[in-house]
């Protein structure tokens, strides 16, 4: 009996053993897919060098591998700092960052999971970096120099993150706030400034009609003065030729040479005539 029980259950033995077998077999080995980085620990203990995409040997039972996702990942993250005129700034980046494969052992070492990376590394260096830059500007110039503020940033949060084998890839500023009393005298800023324009382009208005009355009456001035002494000349050839006329009458010996001024065409050209040639003989 004890003969029979044992050659039948050899089968049983032998299938628990192949089982064995073939599940330590799969648990020897790990795959890291594209955009992952690995990390492996032996009884606890991270090994040097990260386990890149690939098949991998571990030791079975003994030890456990920790994969990291090493795409871009993105996380919005909110920043308050001051400005150089000590106006209170509030602000929220989308910050697009990825691990760096080579660094993920040390990052497992010292930050662990990637929550833990966001909240302890990520979000307070944004928010130093956030100081940097709001420290270098006036609550005004962050709003004109948006663009400024923005480059200034992301040179501070990169060089703060790149020794934690974080790479930034790119920032993106999703919206700036500043105190309700800056606010309010922001608008009443912009609304003096634009009271002072209308009223330049009032005063250069009434100046341009001021210089063409000015235009206006000069050249009616230049015309009265032309048409005086157009009639004083005139008026002159005129005393003239009376004169002429009386003294013959009083027993000149020659007639008066009289001077003609052609009807009101501006063509007519003044002549001379001697009165005597034209005066029939008696």
């Amino acid at each position: 009996m004890n003969r029979q029980y044992t050659a039948s259950t050899l089968p049983v033995i032998g299938g628990i053993i192949a089982a064995l077998i073939i599940l330590v077999s799969f648990n020897s080995f790990v795959i890291i897919n594209p955009g992952q980085a690995g990390v492996l620990s032996i009884l606890g203990r991270a090994q040097d060098g990260p386990l890149l995409e690939g098949v991998h040997f571990k030791p079975p039972v003994i030890s456990t591998v920790d994969v990291y996702d090493v795409t871009v990942q993105k996380f919005e993250v909110p920043a308050q700092s001051a400005t150089r005129d000590l106006q209170d700034l509030t602000g929220s980046f989308a910050i697009n960052f990825r691990l760096d494969p080579v660094e993920v052992v040390d990052i497992r070492r010292t930050q662990g999971t990637l929550q833990n990376i966001v909240s302890k590394i990520i979000a307070p260096q944004t928010q130093e970096s956030f100081k940097i830059a709001a420290a270098k500007r006036t609550a005004e110039e962050s709003i004109t120099q948006r663009s400024l503020l923005k480059e200034d940033f992301d040179i501070a949060l990169s060089s703060r993150l790149e020794k934690y084998g974080i790479i930034v890839l790119d920032t993106s500023v999703v919206d700036l706030n500043f105190s309700t009393e800056f606010a309010r005298a922001v608008e009443e800023k912009q609304i003096a400034e634009q009271r002072a324009q209308r009223a330049v382009y009032v005063a250069e208005e009434a100046e341009q009609e001021a210089q063409a009355d000015i235009n206006r009456a000069q050249g009616k001035a230049e015309a009265q003065r032309l048409l005086a002494e157009t009639l004083k000349a005139q008026g002159g050839e005129l005393v003239l030729q009376k004169e002429a006329i009386e003294a013959w009458r009083q027993g000149g010996s020659q007639m008066p040479r009289v001077l003609v001024i052609g009807g009101d065409s501006k063509s007519s050209v003044p002549f001379l005539f001697n009165l005597g040639d034209a005066l029939p003989e008696s």
